[in-house]
């Protein structure tokens, strides 16, 4: 905008003649219209928008204030070139399935606590109970008769049978065994969550991952159950089988195997499959074989001992309740007080020595070794390599399960596969 303040304005022109004798001066004046005093004139101009260079740059490059902006045709949209977005309706699934998943695992490590108690309570009660009565029949035996006698032997034969009741029941449950279920359990849910979660953060899930991580869940509540009644897992099996907490798989056509470089094989070469066939052969001649027999004499000491504890603590009742009689006399009090004593020494043994944790124990390492097993198998009989685990990933991660590194896993599958050499080399180093 600009003002102007003038009354008139004068322009002079001097011309000369070339031809003439003198010089003439020309004089004009243009008066311009007054204004009044104190006015302005305003011109207004269009205003423009004015952009820094900065901002100018972002809208080329396609920023905006840290957004991205781009141009495209209502034909087509950047979503179209999007194929690595999540459906979120799975993601949410997935989410659910592991607060589910959070769930249980404080369960079991509540219940498993619990459970760990009751072994410690009732071997406590259960052997205090038994030499107390032990105690009782050794004063009846000394007793003169009478109402003191009596009151002795009701007191001993009334506890001996409470026992029997009690460790009965204990040996049925079996309290260790039970929290180590519930241990395993915890475990086992907490693998589980952390995979979803990391399916979830570097791929993309789909409906197929939603409906196997439900498989694995209620794989898992079989496996191991919460409850105890009409569920409860069966503490004196027939045969040591090991624990299925994984769902079952297809069982696919067995491929030969190929040659090929990893790179353009998602991993996978006619050497790495031979090495994991031998690998897959060790840890059943070795490890899972092994893990098995143990278990077998496991069960077997613990049925000894479960049915060892009641039998002792009722002949004691027995033995208590012919203290005083002529008949028996001192081959009574001796029943009494050796059968007494020896089932403390046998519920501690059983009880405080955790046997059923023990065969647990081994029973669940073997089911870690038939589950690696059944996952070198079923990658192996997968006919398109593209839909296999990656062979570099696979090989590491067996590596790692087995405590081993990637030379040693590959020198075991060495030896292994010498014709004629006795290999005693078991596949896992750690337990």
């Amino acid at each position: 905008m600009a003002s102007i303040r003038a009354s008139s304005l004068t322009c002079s022109l001097i011309s000369s003649s070339l031809g003439g004798r003198g010089k003439r001066m020309i004089r004009a004046t243009i008066n311009m219209p007054k204004r009044p005093n104190n006015s302005t004139v305003s011109i207004d101009f269009p205003k423009l928008k004015t952009r820094g260079l900065v901002e100018d740059l972002e809208l080329r490059s396609g920023y905006t204030n840290g957004i991205t902006t781009t141009q495209s045709s209502p034909k087509t949209s950047p979503r179209n070139y999007d194929t690595k977005v999540s459906d979120p309706m799975v993601v949410a699934k997935l989410y659910a399935i592991m607060e589910a998943i959070a769930d249980r695992v404080e369960m079991h490590k509540n219940i498993g606590e619990q459970r760990n108690n009751w072994n410690s309570l009732l071997l406590t009660s259960i052997n205090t109970i038994t030499l107390t009565a032990s105690m009782m029949t050794g004063m009846a035996a000394m007793s003169d008769g009478g109402a003191p006698l009596l009151a002795l032997k009701l007191s001993s034969t009334s506890l001996f049978l409470a026992v029997t009741g009690i460790l009965f029941v204990m040996n049925k449950i079996q309290p260790s065994q039970l929290a180590e279920e519930q241990r395993n359990a915890a475990r086992l849910f907490k693998k589980l969550h952390e995979e979803i979660h990391t399916t979830v953060s570097i791929s993309t899930p789909t409906l197929e991952d939603v409906k196997e991580a439900m498989d694995k869940v209620l794989a898992l509540d079989k496996a191991y159950p919460l409850p105890l009644l009409g569920v409860m897992l069966d503490k004196f099996p027939k045969t040591v089988e090991p624990p299925r907490w994984w769902p079952e798989k297809e069982r696919k056509q067995v491929i030969k195997g190929f040659g090929g470089r990893k790179n353009n094989n998602n991993g996978w070469d006619s050497k790495l499959e031979e090495e994991l066939k031998e690998i897959n052969m060790v840890l059943k001649r070795k490890d899972e074989e092994d893990y098995l027999r143990l278990g077998g004499k496991a069960l077997k000491l613990n049925k000894a001992l479960a049915f060892s504890g009641p039998l002792l603590t009722g002949l004691a009742a027995v033995g208590s309740s012919l203290v005083g009689t002529t008949s028996c006399g001192s081959l009574a009090v001796v029943l009494g007080i050796v059968a007494g004593a020896l089932s403390s020494v046998v519920n501690t043994l059983e009880h405080g020595g955790q046997v059923g944790m023990v065969f647990e124990m081994y029973r669940s390492n073997a089911g870690f070794f038939r589950l690696m097993e059944e996952s070198i198998e079923s990658n192996l009989k997968e006919r398109e390599v593209e839909r296999r685990e990656n062979g570099e990933m696979f090989e590491m991660k067996l590596a790692l399960q087995l405590g081993r590194s990637l030379s040693e896993l590959r020198d075991l599958a060495t030896s292994s596969s010498i014709k004629g050499v006795a290999n005693h080399e078991f596949a896992s180093k750690l337990f």
